[in-house]
């Protein structure tokens, strides 16, 4: 790929991102997962769940 096609698609990607509307861009964020759960995997959603029982 050379930089001139790099650029386009750079370009590209910037005016359809400014195009749509910020509540848009808002919506399509996906939500985060927990802190525990990101840095830990599923460990602590087991023990919960165990817990529980």
């Amino acid at each position: 790929m050379s930089f001139q096609e790099y650029l386009k698609y750079l370009t590209k990607l910037f005016v359809t991102y400014m195009e749509t509307p910020k509540d848009e861009r808002r919506q399509r964020k996906a939500p985060r997962e927990s802190w525990s759960s990101r840095w830990f995997g599923a460990i602590p959603m087991s023990i919960r769940l165990l817990w529980r029982k």
